[in-house]
């Protein structure tokens, strides 16, 4: 049995068993609203049964726009009667012999009787939509779905299944979770995803891909967290996604396998999907790899390899990431491409090493940010003061520092004019004021960045309370680290805690701050406990206070203290975190000094500039203990103390060291300069660096 709705311009006409009938005449009869006298019509002329005719009028009355007309008809249709009498058809499973066609199957009849009911059923569904009835158009399509699982109960197999069949399950597979979803009944659409792709509905790749995107989209986006897959249709040994994020992950995967072995076509939002859910987890590595694993041509090679880059960069591996960026920037490819300049200047900002170049690569930003791009040169100017401001570590003379300098605040400033409410920008600028000693500045940035965040940065409160802290207001900045306390959560206290503990010690409250540091080794041990030892190493990550920070903070306090043996029985513990670290030699040296072994601590400050040559309190104890060594070596302490200036010309040690040298070679002019500089320096000096948290 076959029936169709054929139109042409004036003529329209429903075939079926080898009759024919006009749609004027049932079309008439539905105008006048006699719906039986219409079904009897096409049951006689067609020779059809109620379901059939049944499903022929809903479908007249849809094609119409008659939506509610429509549902009247199809109302009248019982699906369960009609699934009893095909369901003996298909289990026959007569082989289709050669030269007899697919209508002269008793099987191929049943199918097409098949397909006009469940059409029926389908556009039911879709008339429930455009009326708004979701839930009910949802309940409908599952009977169709669970229809079909009762007439090809082994799954519809590949061969012998009627097109038109095929087509309407591949329908109402792909409208059930989108129905589900606009009934806001999450868990049921993601369900019904799950069964679109596990389930045998025989869909060809375009349409399973449809769905599989559909779903990734659901799972990346739509705030509903999907609960893991039932052991139902879990298969040993297999893996099984455990959150939205990696189901998504593992259905993007495949899609981009399909198109790689030449099942789909290539659709760009593929690798935007996976670029955005492989970011959230910080696997730009990974998204790196799938990159590389395209065939050639699906992105030009300059795009890659600024993709590529970015994927470089988010996992720390700068290196590559600026040699790929250096080829896409040569004369010959796109020397002026504006995103890869910014990229490059950002990774050279990193680096006092690569600062010049990133200057270059800022500069060049600033002069193409015009026309559609001038939005972006407040970021190139950022970029440009950051490079600035690093280049200015490794001047070599205390001019060419203070030029830097000054163009790297004015570079930021000029940035912040253009963007006003950029809270990195305005961080940033805010550090530049507090290490120039700009307080009031950096004061105004720091609450400004404060109330731009809404305290919900922990380096917020942190870089408040060292401002109030170089200003000498320890009370209000231990009021400021109390507060942040109460506001963070436990595992990320500990920044702040160390924080409360230096300024305990800055008010001469030794024994409180021990308290601090005591209280903050329990939370670091705690923590082993509750995320396991893996999760805690000798090495500082965001900001978390690892082990090994305590550890020598203790250290650092009980010599500070002249208490030598709890400072010795500190930096053992400190060393089986960590043997080899300069700050670690730096607080033995001091040890050793206090207990008059002199020698043994110059020792450890050389093993300790050896290992980090740019560490500057290794380079100030050094010059103060080959000053002691008597006034042959005075030009190897004044150069070791010059050098740790030319890093950080704010050290108040180095200047006080620097005016003892002179002070002792008798340059009392020089001394009493130096021993200047260290006083106001001392009014200002913050209990940590600035730079420790920009």
């Amino acid at each position: 049995m076959e029936s169709s709705e054929h139109e042409s311009v004036s003529v329209r006409e429903f075939h079926a068993n080898g009759s024919r009938m006009s749609a004027s005449e049932v079309e008439a009869k539905l105008d006048q609203g006699n719906i039986q006298e219409a079904e009897a019509a096409l049951r006689e002329g067609l020779s059809l049964n109620f379901e059939e005719a049944r499903a022929l009028l809903g479908k007249l009355e849809y094609q119409r726009g008659n939506v509610e007309g429509a549902l009247r008809v199809f109302d009248g249709i019982d699906l369960q009667a009609a699934i009893q009498r095909l369901q003996p058809s298909f289990s026959e499973k007569l082989p289709v012999k050669k030269g007899r066609t697919r209508t002269e199957s008793p099987s191929s009849v049943s199918q097409h009787a098949a397909s006009l009911v469940l059409e029926a059923i389908y556009l039911k569904a879709k008339s429930l939509q455009k009326l708004g009835k979701f839930t009910e158009a949802a309940n409908d399509c599952k009977r169709i779905l669970d229809a079909v699982e009762k007439i090809f109960y082994l799954g519809i197999p590949d061969i012998q299944v009627d097109n038109r069949l095929q087509e309407i399950v591949s329908h109402a597979v792909e409208l059930l979770p989108e129905l589900w979803k606009q009934a806001g009944c999450y868990d049921e659409a993601i369900s019904a995803y799950r069964r679109a792709l596990l389930s045998q509905w025989n869909l060809d790749n375009d349409c399973c891909a449809r769905i599989q995107k559909s779903f990734v989209v659901f799972l990346l986006y739509s705030g509903a967290e999907a609960s893991p897959p039932s052991l139902a249709v879990q298969i040993d040994g297999s893996y099984v996604p455990k959150n939205n994020l990696e189901e998504s992950i593992l259905l993007l995967m495949i899609l981009l396998k399909k198109f790689c072995l030449g099942k789909m076509k290539w659709d760009p939002s593929v690798m935007e999907h996976l670029t955005f859910a492989l970011s959230v987890c910080n696997q730009t590595s990974t998204l790196a790899k799938q990159l590389e694993a395209l065939m050639p041509g699906v992105y030009h090679r300059i795009d890659c390899w600024n993709s590529l880059a970015l994927c470089h960069s988010g996992a720390g591996q700068n290196d590559s990431a600026l040699s790929l960026l250096r080829k896409s920037l040569h004369k010959h490819e796109r020397p002026n491409d504006l995103t890869s300049l910014l990229l490059a200047a950002r990774i050279c900002s990193e680096d006092p090493h690569l600062a010049a170049e990133g200057v270059n690569h800022a500069q060049r930003a600033i002069s193409n940010a015009h026309g559609p791009n001038e939005h972006l040169k407040g970021v190139a100017l950022r970029m440009l003061g950051l490079c600035l401001r690093k280049q200015a570590k490794v001047s070599s003379s205390d001019f060419e520092r203070s030029q830097l300098q000054s163009k790297a605040l004015k570079s930021l400033e000029e940035a912040i004019r253009l963007e006003p409410n950029n809270s990195d920008l305005i961080f940033e600028l805010a550090v530049q004021y507090a290490e120039h000693r700009n307080l009031p500045a950096a004061l105004r940035s720091a609450r400004h960045f404060f109330n731009e965040t809404g305290g919900s940065v922990l380096k917020a409160w942190r870089l408040l309370a060292l401002i109030l802290s170089a200003q000498q207001r320890f009370s209000e900045a231990e009021v400021v680290t109390d507060a942040a306390l109460d506001q963070t959560a436990r595992w990320e206290q500990g920044p702040l805690l160390r924080l409360k503990a230096k300024l305990k010690t800055s008010q001469s409250r030794p024994m409180d701050a021990i308290e601090t540091y005591r209280y903050l080794l329990a939370l670091v041990q705690a923590q082993k406990k509750s995320f396991g030892s893996l999760q805690i190493s000798s090495k500082v990550e965001d900001d978390k206070v690892n082990e090994f920070d305590i550890w020598q903070g203790l250290a650092n306090l009980y010599a500070s203290l002249s208490r030598w043996k709890d400072a010795e029985i500190c930096l053992q513990k400190a060393r089986e975190l960590k043997e080899y670290s300069a700050a670690l030699m730096h607080t033995e040296g001091v040890v050793l000094e206090g207990c008059g072994q002199n020698q043994e601590a110059l020792f450890a400050t050389i093993n300790a500039v050896l290992l980090e040559p740019n560490y500057v309190p290794c380079k100030i104890l050094m010059g103060a203990l080959i000053q002691k060594m008597g006034s042959n070596y005075l030009a190897v302490a004044r150069s070791s103390l010059s050098d740790a200036l030319r890093i950080e010309p704010t050290n108040r040690m180095a200047w006080y060291y620097l005016g003892l040298l002179h002070k002792h070679d008798g340059r009392l002019n020089d001394a009493a300069d130096c021993f200047q500089a260290a006083s106001m320096l001392e009014e200002s000096d913050p209990i940590e660096s600035f730079s420790s948290i920009s």
